[in-house]
């Protein structure tokens, strides 16, 4: 079987642009040429850097990084590529497939906030997202959802059937492990206590209700536990301005950090330089943060968004993502017991090992070949 897969938001710049759904990609390709399988594989891309043993890239010319360039790229030049490529499959890896095509078609879908939280998206994004994403939801032969909440919600909004639906959950690359380095904090100048987020800073994030929280916890916290911080790490995503303000507000800039992005090659070091890992999201797709800290041994904070207890399982101390004395009541939890912390790294690390990309590669091309 020939299988193309669309990876136009593969990226491997340390930048934002490498994270999310390009995670997804790299690693899920890397994984997928690692499984023994017959198959020929086209891998359809516009980073430069990226290279992988055993499948065939074809790198486009089109400015693919730019939103516009890449939608009439995958509607247009797309559809005649599978042919020159003599394609009998076409696998979306971000939402979308080429609609134009009569070639076989699977596509991940990864979430959808734009439906359930379309306050926080730009209109043109919004509508963008929601049409395509509908279209190749009913188009694909299969549809993969990262997690059970985004299978729900594909049969929820979109009315995809539920038998179209395969939940292939992501994994955890293998450097995310709790080996700790004693050096990195002082290398970069962190606290000797923090609690630390990593994500986008975005609403949908529920950041400002984190440091409401924090300020809450800080106001009755003991002398001792005022050295504790807070390292909201991560690129500056929709109305950031929001939470800075916040922190402004409530006189806490000297104790809430903004490192910003955090590059993959150091994000496991954060994770296990951490006093716990806070995750209070409204809304996921899967959490692939919440995954990550669980691997590199870092106690979890998360809030009880579905798809977050999906991850978390047992393994996390949780709260209602809409409740800030619930959260400051968790984050002195976190904070003051230690036992609570060390049974939580345990934990975390056992769920952590249930997640794998080879796994997901394994059941991803189960997908593919039951399609066919």
């Amino acid at each position: 079987m020939n299988i193309a897969i669309n990876a136009q938001l593969l990226n491997t710049a340390q930048t934002y642009r490498g994270a999310g759904v390009s995670i997804y990609s790299q690693n899920l390709i890397h994984a997928l040429a690692k499984q023994p399988h017959g198959h020929r594989f086209s891998i359809f891309l516009n980073d430069p850097a990226f290279t992988i043993a055993g499948m065939e890239t074809r790198r486009t010319r089109w400015p693919a990084h730019q939103p516009l360039a890449r939608i009439l790229w995958e509607q247009g030049a797309l559809p005649l590529a599978l042919i020159r490529e003599k394609a009998d499959l076409v696998h979306g890896l971000v939402n979308v497939l080429p609609l134009a095509t009569r070639t076989p078609g699977v596509v991940t879908v990864h979430d959808l906030s734009f439906l359930r939280m379309p306050e926080r998206f730009p209109p043109a994004k919004r509508i963008y997202l929601g049409q395509l994403c509908q279209w190749s939801a009913h188009k694909a032969r299969r549809v993969i959802a990262v997690s059970r909440q985004t299978a729900d919600d594909l049969m929820h909004f979109f009315g995809v059937a539920a038998q179209k639906i395969e939940v292939v959950y992501n994994g955890v690359a293998d450097h995310f492990s709790p080996v700790i380095d004693n050096r990195f904090r002082a290398k970069m100048d962190l606290p000797e206590r923090f609690l630390l987020y990593v994500g986008t800073l975005e609403p949908r994030k529920n950041l400002e209700r984190l440091v409401e929280a924090f300020a809450e916890w800080r106001a009755v916290a003991s002398p001792q536990d005022q050295d504790v911080a807070l390292v909201l790490a991560g690129a500056q995503g929709w109305f950031y301005e929001q939470i800075f303000g916040r922190v402004r507000a409530l006189n806490l800039a000297h104790v809430v950090h903004f490192p910003g992005f955090v590059p993959a090659e150091t994000l496991p070091d954060w994770y296990r330089a951490a006093l716990a890992f806070v995750y209070p999201s409204l809304f996921e797709g899967f959490g692939l943060p919440v995954l990550e800290a669980m691997a590199c041994g870092a106690p979890v904070l998360c809030s009880r968004a579905p798809s977050l207890l999906e991850v978390a399982g047992d393994a996390a101390l949780t709260f209602a993502a809409e409740d800030t004395a619930a959260l400051s009541t968790a984050l002195a939890q976190i904070i003051g017991d230690a036992a609570l912390r060390q049974d939580l790294r345990q934990r975390g690390l056992a769920q952590a090992r249930r997640f794998s990309w080879a796994r997901c590669a394994a059941e991803t091309l189960a997908v593919y070949e039951d399609v066919m």
